[in-house]
């Protein structure tokens, strides 16, 4: 009976789940396709291409919502069982409710596991060609670079010492930097001297990455124990890619979950900080908990008998709760990305408290 109990709950909720996916896909695609058409009033651009833009964005504004999905359709999915009094029954043929709830909460767990492995890979490479294309029409440029107020900054490590490149503008398309400025550092030797030691400076008109260098142009080379010298053409070793340095400014919605962990290190090996990147991965990671924890606040608000009542403050009970656990993540995750808790607390602690707090509510609505 247990298991036809839950395959039949579970089924129950899977539905509404489509049913809640499907409709939340259809008002998110209308909503922003108006948006877009309102922001593209002067620029003339075609429907179709915003029609496209909408598409590309949705899988991502769909990941954001999951969330919601997940409440929405395990409050109407007990709502069902309480109004046809299944749930009665149920509850008198001795079946508790964690006994019932054990298949949905399993169900949910699978769900944010696919959410995480499947549709976030696809959502963040449809998100990527969405932020491209909508550089090229509201920016009329394509760039996946984000640049500082004061220009384009990186630091390049190599064996024999480190350099910092700075430029005034970028063409992210070639990777070609314009009013280059190159400070490079030495590395510490085995004698004792010191780490971080000023050896030069390079000035140049344009510096484009190529494979295994940079080729610099008009370079100006000034170094601490010569004279200046003006060099056309010059080369200096590098073992950057293309790829990596657009990556360390891409947005993190835009690199899969899969890529995630490997992009970090590589973040972290180069220099830069990896904390907005890393706070994505971990709340990925933490995502099926807080879809569970969405399970256990309907649990809370809808599993109440008919005739109780109340049933209509409860439900709305539920939705603030919901927006709430939403809003409170994001505060948190912003106090993790301004150093004033640790990312992992940041990433693991709204969805793990929400767990606890509904687990502790359902025992005492159930158990006294």
């Amino acid at each position: 009976m247990a298991g036809t109990l839950g395959l039949y709950v579970s089924r129950l909720f899977a539905g509404w789940l489509l049913a809640v996916f499907a409709a939340l896909s259809a008002i998110v695609y209308l909503l922003d396709s108006i948006e877009l058409i309102r922001r593209t009033q002067r620029l003339d651009a075609p429907l179709l291409l915003l029609l496209k833009l909408s598409a590309l964005k949705l899988p991502h504004l769909l990941m954001e919502l999951f969330p919601f999905a997940v409440l929405f359709a395990a409050m109407l999915c007990f709502w069902r069982l309480a109004r046809s009094h299944e749930l009665t029954v149920i509850r008198a043929a001795g079946v508790s409710v964690w006994q019932f709830l054990l298949p949905v909460l399993l169900l949910a767990l699978v769900v944010g596991v696919l959410r995480v492995g499947a549709l976030n890979p696809l959502a963040a490479a449809l998100y990527a060609r969405h932020e491209v294309l909508e550089s090229e029409i509201f920016r009329g440029r394509a760039s996946s670079i984000a640049q500082a107020q004061n220009g384009f900054w990186l630091r390049q490590a190599g064996a024999e010492g480190n350099a910092v490149i700075h430029a005034l503008r970028v063409a992210s398309d070639r990777m070609e930097l314009f009013d280059v400025v190159i400070w490079s550092f030495a590395r510490p030797r085995p004698d004792g001297e010191q780490g971080d030691r000023f050896v030069g400076r390079i000035d140049a008109r344009t510096a484009r990455l190529e494979p295994g260098a940079w080729v610099l142009t008009d370079a100006s080379v000034a170094r601490a124990d010569a004279s200046p010298q003006v060099e056309p053409l010059m080369r200096i070793p590098t073992d950057m890619t293309i790829e990596q340095i657009q990556d360390a400014f891409a947005a993190p919605e835009t690199i899969s979950f899969w890529d995630l962990p490997a992009f970090v290190r590589t973040l972290e090996a180069a220099g830069f900080t990896a904390r907005r990147h890393l706070l994505h991965l971990h709340r990925l990671i933490a995502s099926p908990l807080l879809l569970a924890a969405m399970i256990l606040i309907a649990a809370t608000v809808s599993l109440r008998p008919p005739r109780r009542g109340g049933a209509a403050a409860m439900s709305v009970l539920g939705l603030v709760a919901g927006f709430v656990l939403y809003f409170s993540s994001n505060l948190v995750a912003a106090l993790g990305l301004s150093q004033a808790i640790p990312i992992h607390l940041a990433a693991w602690a709204p969805a793990a408290v929400t767990s606890l707090l509904g687990v502790a509510l359902l025992l005492h609505q159930e158990d006294g």
